[in-house]
């Protein structure tokens, strides 16, 4: 038959009556075929409500648990080693970053005992701060998106706090985008709020508002299609595989339709200002990736995120980890410190029991019939895990589709600066990475600047009189890897000379733009490296965003496989590599496995009890 024929393709078969043509088929099987997809169609939509909607388990978040703010305690308890291990767990978790800690305190609040087990001195993850000469520096939380009163993430965080975790809002402008060299610096304000945002880029930008408004207008419907991304880890695999396999996920979520395409590429279609690229795309860092290997989806996430403003915890970062603590103790478990799991222990039948601990030279062994780890996807995979089920297929799978990545006297202020040298960040950074290490410290061509004494209110009354700044770029773990044997805090004098060369040249940017810091203003500096981080927080490369968040982290394919149920019975992720990095996607990464074992969608909880408490406020007033 002739593929140009004229007649539908269906019509093949044919009989002659009376010199004309009919089709065999009836018209019946016609509407039987039509009948059957419609079933299965609508099976397939009840299927995936049940686990959209589904909630046969406990719920953490059935009743508001909120209390009257207690007075703040400025000098905390000291964290608990490991001396006395509670009895009969229910849970194991490895790794108190907020991951491990906000899933303890879900599991918690519905009766489960849990054991929280920390390779540092301290608990927190990138949430802890420490003290250096008199002054306390944070570690990663600089400034968190959507904690509007009553909104959801709000809710969460109150609710996993008992009330008593408080926030500052900062500045308004939050951030500072900082443009070129010296002698031709461009200055660019963010501010937050739905209208004013744009508005002031506008501003800044004449001749560039359809650009501006159609830039935020995809952020915004890239950034509702997040629900498909946490429903691909909580319901089952083969409904999961089903919806990536038939291209159904691209359909329903503009988020993986948009996940393919780069930062870079929609950006430059938008617009030809170089400096309006540049500001689109200037949060880069805090995912770690340069805009042409970055997400366009991932990036939405993080623009939405600010929209509305952007807060600091009040008292610090430490402040998040001792409000949690206590809710954990309550239900019989524990956070302790200097507990580092060296293995996870399996049966014959390839289930995990629980965890091998290492005390001084002694090696201890934790029982529990659930082990659940925070320590991210490389280190559980290749250093927790027995040879043997290293090597399983499906470790393997999921291992190869991921990747591994007084203020006023110093006109400091509740915002941040994210500097550049110029404004074609995917060159700068490529050639940065790409030169030789010595060369490259001397022209640091991204950096980030933010004060946490400036941010919060409680600062002069804990440390009157001092100020502290945190600066951020990146630096690749190849230029240290040669000292990370070396003791910690005394490691080769040729180390401490590179990382002097990095301090002075990023000092040099930090006085130009801060004219009010200087020399003898600085009274302690000190610079951390990705060996640096590897130590103190377990990641393998320095690592502070865990798996790298490149395009192929955001396809279908890999988030319906990399899930919060590992290959292995009764060991579960949870954390940034479940689902995204920073504190809030490292937070949803433990709602995304505290539905799976607890059997219920705790992000459709979290959204109902704000609404519950918006609407009790709204009688109220």
């Amino acid at each position: 038959m002739s593929c140009h024929s004229s007649r539908p393709y269906l019509h093949l078969m044919y009989t002659r009556d009376r010199g004309t043509e009919r089709p065999l088929y009836s018209v019946s099987l016609t509407r039987t075929m039509l009948l059957s997809v419609v079933i299965f169609c609508v099976a397939l939509v009840l299927f995936v409500l049940k686990y959209v909607f589904g909630s046969s388990g406990p719920n953490p978040f059935e009743k508001d648990t909120r209390e009257p703010v207690k007075k703040m305690v400025h000098r905390k308890e000291k964290n608990k080693v490991l001396k006395q291990v509670p009895e009969n767990l229910d849970a194991v978790i490895i790794g108190s970053g907020i991951g491990g800690l906000g899933l303890a305190v879900l599991m918690a609040k519905v009766g489960k005992k849990v054991l929280v087990l920390e390779q540092h001195d301290r608990s927190g993850g990138c949430c802890h701060t420490f003290t250096e000469k008199g002054f306390e520096f944070d570690v990663g939380i600089h400034y968190i998106g959507d904690l509007q009163e009553h909104k959801p993430f709000r809710c969460m965080l109150d609710n996993m706090t008992d009330g008593q975790l408080q926030w500052e809002p900062l500045d308004n402008p939050y951030d500072q985008v900082v443009l070129g060299p010296p002698e031709n610096r461009r200055r660019y304000p963010i501010y937050s709020g739905r209208t004013r945002f744009p508005e002031e880029l506008k501003k800044c930008f004449p001749g560039e508002e359809k650009a501006i408004d159609d830039y935020i207008k995809l952020c915004k419907k890239v950034g509702r299609g997040i629900w498909l991304l946490a429903m691909l880890k909580i319901c089952p695999a083969f409904l999961a595989k089903f919806l990536v396999y038939t291209g159904l996920a691209k359909r329903l979520s503009y988020f993986f339709k948009m996940a393919s395409r780069s930062l870079t590429e929609v950006v430059n279609e938008l617009t030809e200002n170089k400096d309006l690229r540049a500001v689109f795309t200037y949060i880069y860092g805090t995912y770690g990736n340069m805009p042409k290997d970055t997400s366009f989806s991932m990036h939405s996430l993080l623009v939405t995120h600010y929209l509305n403003g952007a807060w600091y915890p009040k008292g610090g970062a430490s402040e998040i980890a001792y409000h949690m603590i206590p809710i954990i103790e309550k239900a019989g478990g524990a956070v302790l410190v200097r507990a580092p799991v060296n293995r996870i222990l399996f049966n014959d039948a390839k289930e995990a029991y629980g965890v091998s601990v290492m005390k001084g030279q002694e090696e201890i062994h934790i029982r529990a019939p659930m082990v659940i780890s925070n320590a991210g996807i490389f280190n559980t995979y290749e250093k927790l895990l027995p040879k043997e089920l290293q090597a399983m297929p499906a470790i393997q799978q999921q291992l190869g589709m991921m990747k591994n990545g007084t203020k006023e006297d110093l006109g400091l202020k509740a915002d941040n600066y994210w500097i550049f040298t110029e404004n074609n960040f995917d060159e700068l950074t490529e050639t940065y990475l790409n030169g030789k290490r010595e060369e490259s410290a001397k022209s640091v061509p991204l950096l980030f600047v933010a004060s946490p004494s400036a941010k919060d209110s409680t600062w002069e009354e804990r440390s009157p009189g001092k100020s502290t700044l945190s600066l951020v770029s990146f630096a690749k773990y190849e230029w240290f890897e040669e000292w990370k044997d070396d003791k910690v805090n005394n490691r080769a004098p040729e180390y401490k000379e590179l990382k002097q060369i990095f301090i002075d040249s990023i000092l040099e940017v930090l006085m130009d733009i801060f004219p009010k810091i200087t020399r003898d203003k600085i009274e302690y500096i000190d610079a951390g490296t990705p060996i640096t981080n590897t130590h103190y927080i377990g990641a393998p490369k320095g690592e502070i965003y865990g798996a790298d968040h490149g395009i192929a982290r955001f396809s279908p394919e890999l988030n319906a496989t990399v899930r919060p149920q590992t290959p292995l019975k009764n060991l579960y992720l949870t954390g940034q590599d479940v689902f995204l990095c920073g504190f809030a996607g490292a937070l949803a990464g433990a709602l995304t496995c505290g539905s799976v074992i607890l059997n219920r969608n705790l992000h459709l909880d979290a959204i109902s009890l704000a609404k519950k408490i918006k609407y009790a406020k709204s009688k109220e007033d």
